[in-house]
Formats: C-alpha cells, sequence, structure tokens
C-alpha cells in the first residue's frame, strides 16, 4: 500500500470510467495505477459483469479486483433519466470520460460528445469499441476474439497444420486498453499545452477500435504482403524468419525458452551446446541462412536440452551469454526473486469466499517509475462502495437521495 510519501505521476486527474468487461477498464487501471481517481460506474444489481468472471470463491472475482484496483464504485443507473443527469454532474469535476458501449449509445443516451462538452468544455473523451466510431463497420458489435482475428493476430498463433489458436488472455481488450490510456495522457498534455484550445469535442474524441490496436501490434505484416507478396505462416514456437528461437524440451520434463537468433549470439549459443561445427559453419552466419536450416538447428538444440536438466541448461546458456528463460506457471511467477525485487506481486487484502479477508498478491504497475513498482492501493472496490462518498463530495448529495438513485 502506498503512504503520503508516495508519489503518484497522474495524482489530480480524475476520470469517469463508463466501461464494462476489459478494454476500457484496462484503460481505467493504468490510470489509477499512476495516482488518477477513477470513478467506476455501474449498474444496479450487478455491476461489470467481470466480477462474476472466473469466479473461484466469494462474490467477487480476482480478475475484477485486478483490472479495476485503485478505483471507486459508483452505482448509476444509465438509462434512467437521474442515472444520466447524474452522469452530466459529474463530468463537470472531471478531466476524462472513458467508455467501451457500442457506438450510438451514448448519443442514444443524451451523453454524446456534445452533452459531455456542454458540461465540460475541457473534457478528454476516450472510446473504445469493436470498429472504432466511423466506418461501415461501426456499427457491429465487436470483442477482443473478433478484433484478433480481424487485426491479423489470430492467423499467425498456433502450429502451421492446425487451425489457428489464441493466445491464454484477452490480449486484444488490453492492448485496446493500453493505446486508450496512452491516447489519454497524450490528450491531457495537449490540454495542458493549450494547443487544443476552441477545437471541440467531437474532433478530439480519442477514438479506438480493438482491431485497429491489434493491427498496430502486428509489425511489417501489411507492408511484407504490399512490397514482396508476403503471407505470413503460423510456425508455432518459433518466430518466422528468424532462427533459431523456439522452446525446447528438458531432461526433467519441463521446457525453456532460448533466444539465440543474433549473430554473435548463435556462435556462443552452439560451442555451449558442444557444436562448434555449427558455430563455424559460413551457412549459419546469418539469419538467413539459419533460418533455411531452422530444423536442423532445433534437432540439435533439443538433443542438448533433452539429455539435461532445466537448471543445468539454462545454467550453461547463462553462462556463453544466450537469453533464455523457464516457461513459468503462476506458481513460478510468485517465486521468482527478480518479480519480488521490483515489487510485481503485491498483497492486498480480499474476500476470496472463506470466513475472513485474506492477502493475496496481485500484479504490480508497470512501467517502474525510479526503483520499484508503485504502490498499489486498493483491491476492486466492492459494488456501490463509494458512491455515497463520491457523490456527496463531488454533487453535495445526501445519504437519502443518494439511496434514491441507487
Amino acid at each position: 500500500m502506498g503512504n503520503d510519501s508516495t508519489r503518484y505521476p497522474l495524482e489530480g486527474v480524475r476520470v469517469l470510467e463508463l466501461g464494462n468487461y476489459i478494454a476500457a477498464p484496462t484503460a481505467g487501471r493504468m490510470l489509477a495505477d499512476f495516482g488518477a481517481e477513477v470513478i467506476k460506474v455501474e449498474r444496479p444489481g450487478t455491476g461489470d459483469e467481470l466480477r462474476g468472471w472466473r469466479l473461484h470463491g466469494g462474490s467477487t472475482s480476482m480478475f475484477f479486483h485486478t483490472i479495476n484496483r485503485n478505483k471507486k464504485s459508483v452505482v448509476l443507473d444509465l438509462r434512467s433519466d437521474e442515472g444520466r443527469a447524474t452522469v452530466l454532474e459529474l463530468v463537470r469535476h472531471c478531466d476524462v470520460v472513458l467508455e467501451n458501449f457500442r457506438p450510438g449509445t451514448l448519443e442514444k443516451w443524451g451523453l454524446g460528445p456534445e452533452a459531455l462538452e456542454a458540461a465540460n468544455p475541457d473534457v478528454v473523451l476516450a472510446r473504445i469499441s469493436g470498429f472504432g466510431q466511423t466506418g461501415p463497420h461501426s456499427q457491429r458489435p465487436g470483442f477482443a476474439a473478433v478484433a484478433e482475428a480481424m487485426g491479423g493476430m489470430r492467423e499467425l498463433v498456433g502450429e502451421a497444420d492446425r487451425p489457428p489458436s489464441r493466445v491464454g488472455v484477452s490480449i486484444g481488450d488490453s492492448i485496446a486498453g493500453l493505446h486508450a490510456a496512452f491516447g489519454i495522457v497524450v490528450s491531457l498534455l495537449e490540454r495542458r499545452s493549450g494547443r487544443g484550445t476552441g477545437t471541440p469535442l467531437a474532433d478530439r474524441v480519442v477514438d479506438i477500435a480493438l482491431h485497429e490496436a491489434v493491427f498496430s501490434m502486428m509489425e511489417s505484416l501489411v507492408p511484407d504482403h504490399l512490397a514482396h507478396g508476403v503471407r505470413r505462416q503460423r510456425v508455432g514456437g518459433r518466430m518466422e524468419g528468424i532462427a533459431p528461437t523456439n522452446a525446447y524440451p528438458c531432461g526433467d520434463g519441463s521446457s525453456v525458452v532460448i533466444a539465440g537468433n543474433g549473430d554473435s549470439i548463435f556462435r556462443r549459443y552452439m560451442q555451449a551446446i558442444g557444436r562448434p561445427d555449427l558455430a563455424e559453419d559460413p551457412d549459419l552466419a546469418t539469419n538467413a541462412g539459419r533460418w533455411a536450416r531452422r530444423d536442423e538447428l532445433d534437432r540439435a538444440i533439443g538433443d542438448w536440452t533433452s539429455a539435461r536438466s532445466r537448471d543445468d541448461v539454462l545454467a550453461a546458456l547463462d553462462e556463453a551469454g544466450v537469453p533464455a528463460g523457464p516457461i513459468y506457471t503462476a506458481a513460478d511467477i510468485c517465486e521468482d526473486e527478480q518479480y519480488r525485487a521490483r515489487d510485481m506481486i503485491q498483497d492486498m487484502r480480499v474476500d476470496t469466499g472463506g470466513d475472513e479477508p485474506v492477502d493475496v498478491g496481485f500484479p504490480g504497475v508497470v512501467p517502474v517509475i525510479g526503483r520499484t513498482s508503485l504502490p498499489l492501493r486498493t483491491p476492486g472496490p466492492e459494488l456501490g462502495e463509494h458512491t455515497a462518498e463520491v457523490l456527496g463530495s463531488l454533487l453535495g448529495t445526501t445519504s437519502e437521495n443518494t439511496e434514491e438513485r441507487r
């Protein structure tokens, strides 16, 4: 937990989060991690659906606690006149509005850019949706799975002889949240400089499409296609055009990832595995030559790793200066000294469904500014936990009126 001397760079920034699920709340989490006051608006009764996703005990999932940490929860019914009026009142006291409804939803509720700008001409509006606020697909619903497919990522994940696979997290939502947080900070800097003064809010909306956020991470996928007619292929644990880099089995049943694809690294790598012939082979001196013989290289490396324990493999490669690492489970991460040294696992007391709340480790704040991760302050809030506090302090609403709003 932070203390009074902890410096949070976004302290003093107030964000009204109207988001649900993962993408917008991820952006809100990043802003909250760095000190912004993030007021999360949730629907009465059920709140954000993420509260029940991957729920293994208690009433609130660790998934929700992770993505909504350091925030305040206010219950408002945006389908009611009273709830929408309260949102506009709150906007007057906020620097940022963050939402991820389908395009047109806020406008239907009377909370579009014009209404928000009338309430607060300086407000920053960030909108996350499947396909953006404009274009022929803008009205289509879109989740991360679709975005990862249409953004080009899904085609490259998995083995070449099997259908495309998916990484084990909602990476499309998280990438969109990262872009939204970055866009919000850029807009706040522009506002501070005065360069955006007088520009209508509709013309300075931070507009994040899920599939575009994924596409922006796809490196030279499209330029390679347009310039050279290249179609990238799924290559399993490899990276197309780069060798040798892959996962390899060890003799104790575990596996390691080894990235020995740099020219000078490759020579050290081959010496370390007892293959000086490969180290000195002129055809393997460059990456193009190594990629052409990738199967041969992977067999040689696999033969070496499978005869040794994971610890022996990693010790030998570390001594040779070859990038390598174990494939971690959650338990491995919790025990790793590097994670602990930088406060990348921080304990917070939460209800897990037992008789008493317990300390649970949560991912720390990234990026590190200074020497260690910024301290976490609170886990994801209880539904409506801060309704009276926020409406009372910002709007002067009494507890009786607060109950009526709920």
